[in-house]
């Protein structure tokens, strides 16, 4: 059975380029503030057969430009705000999604 990624799924799909220029799908999940910041929490959409589920938290820059409505993911460095994102997103999606905490 083939599953369809068209109409509303495409919506939620973001599309980045690594560091070697390729791109990588990733699957929306959320937005969350925390100090001012906005941060998106992603989720790479596994090749067929993958189960990774691992997710990407970026931060979300406005560009300067006044003109333009673009929007840039910036990596966050900083592990204790990693954590305080991550611990957010969880109490708000743990009926959703089944954690594993990996110590």
């Amino acid at each position: 059975m083939e599953e369809n990624f068209e109409g509303e799924e495409l919506d939620n799909i973001v599309v980045l380029n690594d560091e070697n220029g390729n791109e990588v799908k990733f699957e929306f999940l959320d937005l969350i503030e925390l100090d001012d910041e906005e941060y998106v929490v992603l989720l790479p959409m596994a090749e067929e057969g993958e189960e990774d589920g691992e997710v990407v938290i970026l931060k979300l820059e406005d560009n300067d430009d006044e003109d333009s409505e673009e929007e840039s993911y910036v990596s966050v460095d900083d592990e204790d705000v990693l954590n305080r994102v991550f611990e957010i997103f969880k109490e708000k999606f743990k009926d959703d999604f089944d954690f594993i905490d990996e110590d």
